[in-house]
């Protein structure tokens, strides 16, 4: 399993292993998304606000841009729900690993 914003880019190589059950990207509410990384960020204080304001504005931006990217790599764009229901079917179907 990998996660995080560059996992995308292992999905061929794994693919052509034989090693992937599955890759996905996820798709979120855009303002969710800023407003739960903002105030993230605020809480930990990780920068002046104006700063982190600025930021959260950038990465909103390029969140569509980020998707199709990854999408592109091979990793199939779903909600966070369906991607629990895939992984929790592929558990059940292999039950010993």
């Amino acid at each position: 399993m990998a996660e995080g914003i560059f996992a995308a880019e292992i999905v061929e190589e794994c693919r052509r292993r034989g090693l992937l059950a599955g890759a996905y990207a996820l798709r979120r509410p855009r303002g969710a998304t800023f407003l739960r990384r903002l105030a993230r960020d605020l809480a930990e204080q990780r920068k002046a606000p104006r700063v982190l304001l600025r930021r959260g504005v950038a990465l909103l931006r390029a969140e569509p841009a980020v998707l199709r990217r990854q999408t592109g790599l091979g990793a199939e764009a779903a909600r966070a729900r369906e991607v629990l229901h895939r992984v929790a079917g592929l558990l059940a179907s292999h039950p010993h690993g």
